[in-house]
């Protein structure tokens, strides 16, 4: 069977690979094995998954694969953070983003090619919605960027020292992950979730709920299914205009939801999970910034189990939206504060490699600067 026919094992849960291996003939206990080697381990050889039988391995090598996304090219930040342009089997590209802090790395990653929600402040929706990505592809991104700090020690890790020792003990050191990089990851509801089931998974990389922090634009409908779900992942909204006058000519892609149904969803999600929502919103020079506004947004979510995140615009060529000023945005924050709403204000980081929030792309464009 060519490779390229051969199903890529990654992102498949503990149950579909005990399907897969039972078509073997193979006894349950075997998917635990298999997972242990391809989720925390990181491992993409065959050969070195030691405590499978030689047969076995003959047999899976010759039906499946496993494949991570591709780095095509990694720029680095002066502040340290690294940005990493991917390719994924199909020839389509997608970018994620390392970047370190006091509590250790977080991994910004990308849901879909490309991005259908059309914000005009932000470069991802550039060239409108490609497709969605896979579970496995948004996986992919977390195991690449994984590999390159040493937290996998399969072929792709550090060193390559997998399969000596067989994989009892291979979860590695926590990591967060924010669903913030390109695409909309609620459109892209059953993929954003089975990734996160496997990146929960004791099974899978056994990371906390709660370092996951999934960003949306407001889609209400699949909003509240998440909520039904219970899971405590952190919630953030992208707002950026307290009003349905506003809010549209901004984000064109959820004019229909209005910014009162956005808020009432989020309510409903802290409600079922006892998580604060954070709401982000863009400071733009003489579009979103004004007292005026500020006022109104502390009104809107004033009460609420809520905090506001607030972002100094970065600059996307062909927007013409330029961000607002140091002074401004302490002013904005300033009022907030006063209306009894939680408010901070960003650090970006990789801005000057264009990784900052709303800078990344779908995919590369011939001469373009990543």
């Amino acid at each position: 069977m060519a490779e390229a026919q051969q199903e890529n094992l990654i992102g498949l849960t503990l149950a579909e690979m005990g399907d897969r291996l039972a078509a073997l003939g193979q006894p349950a206990y075997r998917a635990r094995q298999l997972c242990a080697w391809i989720y925390p381990r990181g491992e993409t050889r065959w050969e070195a998954m030691t405590d499978l039988p030689a047969q076995l391995r003959e047999l899976l090598a010759a039906s499946f694969r496993l494949s991570w996304p591709e780095t095509r090219r990694t720029l680095v930040s002066d502040d340290g953070t690294v940005k990493y342009l991917l390719g994924l089997d199909d020839g389509d590209t997608v970018e994620a983003v390392r970047l370190l802090y006091r509590y250790g790395p977080a991994f910004c990653l990308s849901t879909q090619v490309g991005c259908g929600m059309g914000c005009v402040f932000c470069a991802s929706g550039a060239g409108g919605l490609a497709r969605n990505l896979t579970a496995g592809e948004i996986l992919g991104q977390a195991q690449r960027l994984r590999a390159d700090l040493g937290m996998t020690t399969g072929a792709a890790g550090a060193g390559g020292r997998g399969g000596a020792t067989g994989p009892a003990g291979a979860v590695g050191p926590s990591f967060h992950v924010v669903l913030m990089g390109s695409g909309e990851p609620l459109a892209n509801f059953d993929a954003t979730l089975r990734f996160i089931e496997i990146l929960h998974a004791p099974w899978g990389l056994a990371q906390s709920h709660r370092h996951v922090t999934l960003s949306t634009c407001g889609l209400v409908p699949q909003i509240r299914r998440l909520a039904t779900l219970g899971l405590p992942v952190n919630l953030s909204i992208s707002l950026h205009a307290p009003n349905d006058r506003l809010r549209p000519s901004l984000m064109p892609g959820v004019a229909s939801f209005p910014v009162r149904d956005v808020v009432a969803a989020a309510d409903d999600y802290a409600k079922a999970t006892g998580r604060r929502v954070t709401y982000e919103y863009s400071l733009f020079k003489g579009v979103n910034d004004s007292v005026a506004l500020a006022r109104e947004l502390g009104r809107l979510l004033s009460g609420r189990l809520a905090h506001v995140n607030l972002i100094p615009g970065n600059p996307v060529p062909g927007t013409g939206l330029a961000g607002s000023s140091g002074e401004t945005i302490r002013g904005f924050a300033v009022v907030l504060h006063e209306t009894g709403v939680p408010v901070t204000v960003r650090r970006e980081l990789g801005s000057d490699i264009n990784a900052a929030c709303g800078q990344l792309r779908g995919k590369a464009r011939a001469g373009e600067k990543q």
